[in-house]
Protein backbone atom coordinates (compact mmCIF):
# COMPACT_ATOMS: atom_id res chain seq x y z
CA UNK A 1 0.00 0.00 0.00
CA UNK A 2 1.56 3.46 -1.12
CA UNK A 3 2.19 5.74 2.01
CA UNK A 4 1.70 9.11 0.34
CA UNK A 5 -1.86 7.63 -0.68
CA UNK A 6 -2.64 6.85 3.10
CA UNK A 7 -2.00 10.27 4.22
CA UNK A 8 -4.53 12.47 6.51
CA UNK A 9 -4.92 16.01 5.87
CA UNK A 10 -1.91 18.21 6.94
CA UNK A 11 0.55 15.42 6.27
CA UNK A 12 0.04 15.59 2.82
CA UNK A 13 2.01 18.87 2.16
CA UNK A 14 4.93 18.30 4.55
CA UNK A 15 5.58 14.40 4.57
CA UNK A 16 6.48 13.93 0.54
CA UNK A 17 9.38 16.78 0.97
CA UNK A 18 10.55 15.54 4.25
CA UNK A 19 10.69 12.09 2.91
CA UNK A 20 12.57 12.86 0.03
CA UNK A 21 15.03 14.58 1.67
CA UNK A 22 15.42 11.29 3.96
CA UNK A 23 16.28 9.29 0.73
CA UNK A 24 18.65 11.54 -0.80
CA UNK A 25 20.43 12.52 2.07
CA UNK A 26 19.98 9.51 4.51
CA UNK A 27 19.81 11.52 7.46
CA UNK A 28 16.58 11.47 9.73
CA UNK A 29 13.96 14.71 9.60
CA UNK A 30 10.97 15.42 11.98
CA UNK A 31 8.61 16.97 11.95
CA UNK A 32 7.04 19.11 15.02
CA UNK A 33 3.49 19.75 16.11
CA UNK A 34 1.45 18.61 12.37
CA UNK A 35 -2.02 19.19 12.85
CA UNK A 36 -3.96 16.45 11.09
CA UNK A 37 -7.34 15.44 10.58
CA UNK A 38 -8.67 12.12 12.47
CA UNK A 39 -12.19 11.14 11.63
CA UNK A 40 -14.28 14.18 11.80
CA UNK A 41 -11.22 15.95 14.62
CA UNK A 42 -7.96 17.17 14.51
CA UNK A 43 -4.63 15.92 16.65
CA UNK A 44 -0.74 17.59 16.81
CA UNK A 45 1.89 14.74 15.87
CA UNK A 46 5.45 14.69 15.37
CA UNK A 47 6.46 12.88 12.76
CA UNK A 48 9.97 11.30 12.74
CA UNK A 49 11.96 9.94 9.63
CA UNK A 50 14.85 7.94 10.05
CA UNK A 51 16.86 5.92 6.75
CA UNK A 52 18.02 2.65 8.16
CA UNK A 53 21.23 0.97 7.64
CA UNK A 54 21.43 -1.91 10.07
CA UNK A 55 20.51 -4.54 10.93
CA UNK A 56 21.62 -5.44 7.31
CA UNK A 57 18.02 -7.11 6.74
CA UNK A 58 16.67 -3.97 7.03
CA UNK A 59 19.00 -1.50 5.13
CA UNK A 60 17.61 0.68 2.35
CA UNK A 61 14.53 0.74 4.60
CA UNK A 62 12.88 3.84 6.28
CA UNK A 63 11.28 3.79 9.25
CA UNK A 64 8.52 6.85 9.87
CA UNK A 65 7.80 7.41 13.65
CA UNK A 66 4.48 9.30 14.69
CA UNK A 67 4.05 10.53 18.19
CA UNK A 68 1.12 12.52 19.77
CA UNK A 69 1.38 15.97 21.33
CA UNK A 70 -0.52 17.34 23.91
CA UNK A 71 -3.50 19.42 23.20
CA UNK A 72 -3.52 23.05 24.36
CA UNK A 73 -6.79 23.29 26.35
CA UNK A 74 -8.79 26.30 26.23
CA UNK A 75 -9.44 28.73 29.53
CA UNK A 76 -13.20 28.38 31.29
CA UNK A 77 -13.97 31.77 31.88
CA UNK A 78 -14.67 33.60 28.80
CA UNK A 79 -13.88 36.99 28.75
CA UNK A 80 -11.24 39.33 26.73
CA UNK A 81 -8.11 37.69 28.40
CA UNK A 82 -9.81 34.39 27.01
CA UNK A 83 -10.33 35.73 23.76
CA UNK A 84 -6.74 37.10 23.39
CA UNK A 85 -5.28 33.77 24.44
CA UNK A 86 -7.17 32.10 22.00
CA UNK A 87 -6.28 34.93 19.36
CA UNK A 88 -2.09 33.80 20.21
CA UNK A 89 -3.42 30.51 20.16
CA UNK A 90 -4.29 30.91 16.29
CA UNK A 91 -1.53 33.51 15.66
CA UNK A 92 1.03 30.82 16.92
CA UNK A 93 -0.46 28.62 14.77
CA UNK A 94 -0.92 30.23 11.62
CA UNK A 95 3.03 31.27 12.20
CA UNK A 96 3.81 27.99 12.18
CA UNK A 97 1.96 27.22 9.60
CA UNK A 98 3.99 30.10 7.74
CA UNK A 99 6.80 28.95 8.63
CA UNK A 100 6.20 25.17 7.78
CA UNK A 101 5.39 26.80 4.39
CA UNK A 102 8.21 28.48 4.11
CA UNK A 103 10.43 25.30 4.64
CA UNK A 104 8.75 23.44 2.67
CA UNK A 105 8.72 26.03 -0.10
CA UNK A 106 12.24 26.03 0.55
CA UNK A 107 12.89 22.68 0.76
CA UNK A 108 10.81 22.50 -2.65
CA UNK A 109 13.07 25.21 -4.16
CA UNK A 110 16.33 23.03 -3.40
CA UNK A 111 14.45 20.11 -4.78
CA UNK A 112 14.11 22.14 -7.81
CA UNK A 113 17.74 23.79 -7.95
CA UNK A 114 18.69 20.08 -7.67
CA UNK A 115 16.16 18.59 -10.43
CA UNK A 116 17.19 21.60 -12.54
CA UNK A 117 20.44 20.45 -11.94
CA UNK A 118 20.21 17.19 -12.69
CA UNK A 119 17.55 17.89 -15.39
CA UNK A 120 20.98 19.65 -16.54
CA UNK A 121 23.18 17.07 -16.29
CA UNK A 122 20.61 14.57 -17.68
CA UNK A 123 20.40 17.16 -20.94
CA UNK A 124 24.17 17.50 -20.86
CA UNK A 125 24.93 13.94 -20.79
CA UNK A 126 21.87 12.68 -23.45
CA UNK A 127 23.58 15.66 -25.83
CA UNK A 128 26.71 13.52 -25.37
CA UNK A 129 24.53 10.51 -25.95
CA UNK A 130 23.03 11.97 -28.87
CA UNK A 131 26.51 12.90 -30.00
CA UNK A 132 27.90 9.56 -29.54
CA UNK A 133 24.61 8.05 -30.93
CA UNK A 134 25.68 10.38 -34.48
CA UNK A 135 29.03 9.41 -34.27
CA UNK A 136 28.07 5.95 -33.84
CA UNK A 137 25.65 6.04 -36.46
CA UNK A 138 28.20 7.36 -38.65
CA UNK A 139 30.48 4.82 -37.85
CA UNK A 140 27.59 2.03 -38.73
CA UNK A 141 27.18 3.86 -41.56
CA UNK A 142 31.02 3.57 -42.57
CA UNK A 143 30.96 -0.04 -41.36
CA UNK A 144 27.97 -0.91 -43.38
CA UNK A 145 29.79 0.67 -46.69
CA UNK A 146 32.67 -1.25 -45.68
CA UNK A 147 30.66 -4.78 -45.03
CA UNK A 148 28.95 -4.06 -48.26
CA UNK A 149 32.56 -3.24 -50.31
CA UNK A 150 33.70 -6.54 -48.42
CA UNK A 151 30.72 -8.65 -49.19
CA UNK A 152 31.12 -7.56 -52.96
CA UNK A 153 34.94 -8.53 -52.29
CA UNK A 154 34.13 -11.50 -50.45
CA UNK A 155 31.52 -12.24 -53.88
CA UNK A 156 34.58 -12.32 -56.00
CA UNK A 157 36.66 -14.36 -53.68
CA UNK A 158 33.84 -16.74 -53.68
CA UNK A 159 33.64 -16.75 -57.54
CA UNK A 160 37.62 -17.36 -57.93
CA UNK A 161 37.56 -20.10 -55.25
CA UNK A 162 34.69 -22.01 -56.89
CA UNK A 163 36.05 -21.30 -60.45
CA UNK A 164 39.62 -23.44 -59.10
CA UNK A 165 37.43 -26.03 -57.25
CA UNK A 166 36.45 -26.34 -60.67
CA UNK A 167 39.83 -26.52 -62.30
CA UNK A 168 40.82 -28.51 -59.43
CA UNK A 169 38.45 -31.12 -59.81
CA UNK A 170 38.91 -31.13 -63.86
CA UNK A 171 43.20 -31.69 -62.84
CA UNK A 172 41.85 -34.17 -60.76
CA UNK A 173 40.08 -36.39 -63.19
CA UNK A 174 42.61 -35.92 -65.70
CA UNK A 175 45.10 -37.20 -62.87
CA UNK A 176 42.88 -39.99 -62.06
CA UNK A 177 42.26 -41.04 -65.85
CA UNK A 178 46.28 -40.39 -66.67
CA UNK A 179 47.41 -42.92 -63.72
CA UNK A 180 44.43 -45.23 -64.71
CA UNK A 181 45.08 -45.31 -68.22
CA UNK A 182 48.93 -46.03 -67.40
CA UNK A 183 48.25 -49.77 -66.23
CA UNK A 184 50.89 -48.66 -63.69
CA UNK A 185 49.64 -49.49 -60.25
CA UNK A 186 50.50 -46.66 -58.11
CA UNK A 187 50.01 -46.80 -54.29
CA UNK A 188 50.31 -43.24 -52.68
CA UNK A 189 50.85 -42.99 -48.77
CA UNK A 190 51.27 -39.74 -45.93
CA UNK A 191 54.24 -39.73 -43.94
CA UNK A 192 52.97 -42.26 -41.41
CA UNK A 193 52.52 -44.88 -44.13
CA UNK A 194 48.73 -44.58 -44.17
CA UNK A 195 46.77 -44.81 -48.06
CA UNK A 196 45.91 -41.91 -49.01
CA UNK A 197 45.03 -42.94 -52.60
CA UNK A 198 45.74 -45.89 -55.42
CA UNK A 199 45.04 -46.39 -58.58
CA UNK A 200 42.68 -49.33 -59.87
CA UNK A 201 45.77 -51.40 -60.99
CA UNK A 202 46.91 -51.60 -57.44
CA UNK A 203 43.79 -53.27 -56.69
CA UNK A 204 45.18 -56.70 -58.85
CA UNK A 205 47.71 -56.67 -56.09
CA UNK A 206 46.90 -55.42 -52.43
CA UNK A 207 42.99 -56.44 -51.53
CA UNK A 208 42.05 -52.70 -51.46
CA UNK A 209 38.76 -50.91 -51.33
CA UNK A 210 37.29 -47.47 -50.88
CA UNK A 211 37.23 -47.46 -46.80
CA UNK A 212 40.82 -48.44 -46.57
CA UNK A 213 41.85 -44.95 -47.19
CA UNK A 214 43.63 -43.70 -44.31
CA UNK A 215 44.76 -47.20 -43.02
CA UNK A 216 48.12 -48.64 -42.77
CA UNK A 217 49.38 -49.72 -45.78
CA UNK A 218 51.13 -52.73 -43.96
CA UNK A 219 48.38 -54.10 -42.70
CA UNK A 220 46.74 -54.69 -45.85
CA UNK A 221 46.94 -58.46 -47.57
CA UNK A 222 49.21 -57.94 -50.94
CA UNK A 223 50.15 -60.71 -53.06
CA UNK A 224 53.87 -59.48 -53.09
CA UNK A 225 56.73 -61.71 -52.61
CA UNK A 226 58.43 -59.07 -50.33
CA UNK A 227 58.72 -58.95 -46.77
CA UNK A 228 60.81 -55.63 -46.47
CA UNK A 229 58.35 -53.24 -48.17
CA UNK A 230 57.70 -51.21 -44.89
CA UNK A 231 61.49 -51.16 -44.12
CA UNK A 232 61.94 -50.24 -47.57
CA UNK A 233 59.24 -47.24 -47.56
CA UNK A 234 60.94 -45.91 -43.80
CA UNK A 235 63.82 -46.25 -45.21
CA UNK A 236 63.35 -43.84 -48.20
CA UNK A 237 61.47 -41.37 -45.87
CA UNK A 238 64.28 -41.21 -43.75
CA UNK A 239 67.08 -40.66 -46.50
CA UNK A 240 64.66 -39.13 -49.11
CA UNK A 241 66.88 -41.76 -52.00
CA UNK A 242 64.32 -43.95 -53.69
CA UNK A 243 64.40 -47.41 -53.88
CA UNK A 244 63.68 -49.55 -56.69
CA UNK A 245 63.37 -53.56 -56.96
CA UNK A 246 62.17 -56.21 -59.18
CA UNK A 247 59.70 -58.12 -57.21
CA UNK A 248 57.64 -61.77 -58.03
CA UNK A 249 54.29 -62.02 -56.43
CA UNK A 250 52.64 -65.41 -55.09
CA UNK A 251 51.02 -66.35 -58.72
CA UNK A 252 54.25 -65.56 -60.64
CA UNK A 253 54.05 -62.08 -61.76
CA UNK A 254 56.69 -59.90 -61.50
CA UNK A 255 56.74 -56.11 -61.06
CA UNK A 256 59.46 -53.59 -60.96
CA UNK A 257 58.80 -51.85 -58.07
CA UNK A 258 60.07 -48.19 -57.24
CA UNK A 259 58.91 -46.30 -53.78
CA UNK A 260 59.93 -42.49 -54.31
CA UNK A 261 59.34 -39.41 -51.86
CA UNK A 262 55.90 -37.67 -52.19
CA UNK A 263 57.02 -34.11 -53.09
CA UNK A 264 54.62 -31.18 -52.75
CA UNK A 265 55.03 -27.61 -55.19
CA UNK A 266 56.99 -25.96 -52.43
CA UNK A 267 58.91 -29.23 -51.92
CA UNK A 268 58.19 -30.51 -49.04
CA UNK A 269 58.01 -34.11 -48.03
CA UNK A 270 54.56 -35.42 -47.77
CA UNK A 271 54.40 -38.99 -47.97
CA UNK A 272 55.68 -41.82 -50.54
CA UNK A 273 54.43 -42.94 -54.08
CA UNK A 274 55.37 -46.46 -54.91
CA UNK A 275 54.52 -47.69 -58.16
CA UNK A 276 54.18 -50.98 -59.58
CA UNK A 277 54.92 -51.59 -62.97
CA UNK A 278 54.32 -54.72 -64.79
CA UNK A 279 57.15 -56.85 -66.31
CA UNK A 280 56.12 -60.05 -66.78
CA UNK A 281 56.44 -59.88 -70.14
CA UNK A 282 59.59 -59.08 -70.00
CA UNK A 283 60.81 -61.60 -67.66
CA UNK A 284 59.30 -63.61 -69.44
CA UNK A 285 61.18 -62.64 -72.61
CA UNK A 286 64.08 -62.47 -70.95
CA UNK A 287 64.15 -66.04 -69.92
CA UNK A 288 63.84 -67.18 -73.08
CA UNK A 289 66.42 -64.64 -74.05
CA UNK A 290 68.60 -66.25 -71.95
CA UNK A 291 67.76 -69.88 -73.00
CA UNK A 292 68.20 -68.82 -76.71
CA UNK A 293 71.29 -66.96 -75.91
CA UNK A 294 72.81 -70.47 -73.55
CA UNK A 295 71.64 -72.12 -77.17
CA UNK A 296 73.18 -69.90 -78.64
CA UNK A 297 76.41 -69.93 -77.00
CA UNK A 298 76.33 -73.74 -76.88
CA UNK A 299 75.60 -74.15 -80.79
CA UNK A 300 78.49 -71.51 -81.19
CA UNK A 301 81.13 -73.00 -79.19
CA UNK A 302 80.21 -76.47 -80.49
CA UNK A 303 80.92 -75.34 -84.03
CA UNK A 304 83.83 -75.86 -85.99
CA UNK A 305 83.71 -73.05 -87.55
CA UNK A 306 85.32 -69.65 -87.12
CA UNK A 307 82.69 -67.52 -86.28
CA UNK A 308 83.05 -63.62 -84.88
CA UNK A 309 80.23 -61.24 -84.61
CA UNK A 310 81.21 -57.58 -85.23
CA UNK A 311 79.42 -54.20 -84.22
CA UNK A 312 79.14 -51.27 -86.73
CA UNK A 313 82.12 -49.78 -85.37
CA UNK A 314 84.43 -53.21 -86.18
CA UNK A 315 84.20 -54.05 -82.70
CA UNK A 316 84.87 -57.79 -82.11
CA UNK A 317 81.47 -58.97 -80.23
CA UNK A 318 81.24 -62.74 -80.56
CA UNK A 319 84.09 -64.69 -80.92
CA UNK A 320 83.33 -68.67 -80.39
CA UNK A 321 85.90 -71.78 -79.53
CA UNK A 322 86.76 -72.48 -82.89
CA UNK A 323 88.13 -68.59 -83.38
CA UNK A 324 90.04 -69.32 -80.53
CA UNK A 325 91.78 -72.28 -82.22
CA UNK A 326 92.21 -70.90 -85.24
CA UNK A 327 93.74 -67.48 -84.37
CA UNK A 328 95.21 -68.91 -80.56
CA UNK A 329 93.99 -66.15 -79.07
CA UNK A 330 91.77 -66.27 -76.54
CA UNK A 331 88.53 -65.26 -76.59
CA UNK A 332 88.96 -62.50 -73.48
CA UNK A 333 91.78 -60.90 -75.28
CA UNK A 334 89.67 -60.64 -78.72
CA UNK A 335 86.51 -59.17 -77.04
CA UNK A 336 85.39 -55.84 -77.48
CA UNK A 337 89.10 -55.26 -79.98
CA UNK A 338 89.03 -53.91 -83.43
CA UNK A 339 89.04 -56.86 -85.64
CA UNK A 340 90.81 -55.21 -88.80
CA UNK A 341 93.49 -53.95 -86.13
CA UNK A 342 93.77 -56.99 -84.77
CA UNK A 343 93.56 -59.99 -87.41
CA UNK A 344 94.11 -58.51 -91.07
CA UNK A 345 97.38 -57.34 -91.76
CA UNK A 346 97.82 -53.27 -92.41
CA UNK A 347 98.27 -52.88 -95.47
CA UNK A 348 94.65 -54.73 -96.42
CA UNK A 349 93.22 -53.39 -93.03
CA UNK A 350 91.79 -50.29 -95.38
CA UNK A 351 90.53 -51.91 -98.17
CA UNK A 352 88.91 -54.78 -96.21
CA UNK A 353 86.80 -52.24 -93.98
CA UNK A 354 85.43 -50.65 -97.05
CA UNK A 355 84.34 -53.62 -98.68
CA UNK A 356 82.59 -54.76 -95.66
CA UNK A 357 80.75 -51.71 -94.77
CA UNK A 358 79.79 -52.19 -98.65
CA UNK A 359 78.67 -55.32 -97.86
CA UNK A 360 77.02 -54.27 -94.28
CA UNK A 361 74.84 -51.37 -96.11
CA UNK A 362 73.73 -53.36 -98.72
CA UNK A 363 72.39 -56.27 -96.35
CA UNK A 364 73.03 -58.55 -98.85
CA UNK A 365 74.56 -62.33 -97.80
CA UNK A 366 77.67 -63.20 -99.67
CA UNK A 367 81.24 -64.39 -98.84
CA UNK A 368 84.27 -62.26 -99.14
CA UNK A 369 87.97 -62.71 -98.74
CA UNK A 370 90.27 -61.63 -96.90
CA UNK A 371 93.95 -62.51 -95.68
CA UNK A 372 93.89 -62.01 -92.03
CA UNK A 373 97.41 -62.60 -89.16
CA UNK A 374 97.39 -65.80 -87.30
CA UNK A 375 99.78 -66.70 -84.58
CA UNK A 376 102.96 -65.73 -85.20
CA UNK A 377 102.11 -63.38 -87.41
CA UNK A 378 101.37 -65.45 -89.98
CA UNK A 379 99.31 -64.11 -93.03
CA UNK A 380 96.95 -66.67 -94.91
CA UNK A 381 93.63 -65.90 -96.65
CA UNK A 382 90.43 -67.28 -95.96
CA UNK A 383 87.40 -67.01 -97.37
CA UNK A 384 84.05 -65.51 -94.91
CA UNK A 385 80.95 -66.08 -95.24
CA UNK A 386 79.26 -62.28 -94.36
CA UNK A 387 76.20 -62.56 -92.91
CA UNK A 388 74.40 -58.75 -92.01
CA UNK A 389 72.62 -58.25 -88.66
CA UNK A 390 69.38 -55.70 -88.89
CA UNK A 391 66.72 -54.52 -86.84
CA UNK A 392 63.25 -53.98 -86.79
CA UNK A 393 63.72 -50.58 -88.74
CA UNK A 394 65.97 -52.32 -91.17
CA UNK A 395 68.79 -50.63 -90.25
CA UNK A 396 72.37 -53.12 -89.97
CA UNK A 397 73.66 -53.56 -86.39
CA UNK A 398 76.54 -55.27 -87.28
CA UNK A 399 77.70 -58.38 -89.29
CA UNK A 400 78.49 -61.94 -88.53
CA UNK A 401 81.59 -63.35 -90.42
CA UNK A 402 82.06 -67.05 -90.59
CA UNK A 403 84.84 -68.83 -91.63
CA UNK A 404 83.92 -72.49 -93.36
CA UNK A 405 87.42 -73.46 -94.46
CA UNK A 406 89.98 -73.66 -91.28
CA UNK A 407 92.91 -74.68 -92.84
CA UNK A 408 95.65 -72.39 -92.15
CA UNK A 409 97.50 -72.91 -95.59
Amino acid sequence: MNIFAMLRDGLQNEFPPAFRQVILKKEPVTLHNIKVGTNGSTQYINVIIQWIEKPATLRGMVMIIFKDVPIVTGFKEPGKKGEKSLNNIKQLELEKELQHVREEMQSTLEEMQTSQEELKSTNEELQSTNEELQSTNEELTTSKEEMQSLNEELQTVNAELLSKVEDFSRVNNDMKNLLNSTDIATLFLDKELNIRRYTNEVTKIFKLIKSDIGRPFTDQVSDLVYPDLANDAREVLRTLVFIQKQITTSDGRWFSTRIMPYRTFDDRIDGLVITFFNISDHKQLEVELNETRQMHSLLLNRSVDVVIKLSTDWKIVEYNTGAEKFFERKRKEALSQNYFQLFVPESNQKKAEEELSKLMKSGEDTNYTMPVLIANGEQIKVEWSVNTLINSLDIPTGIIIIAKNTTKS
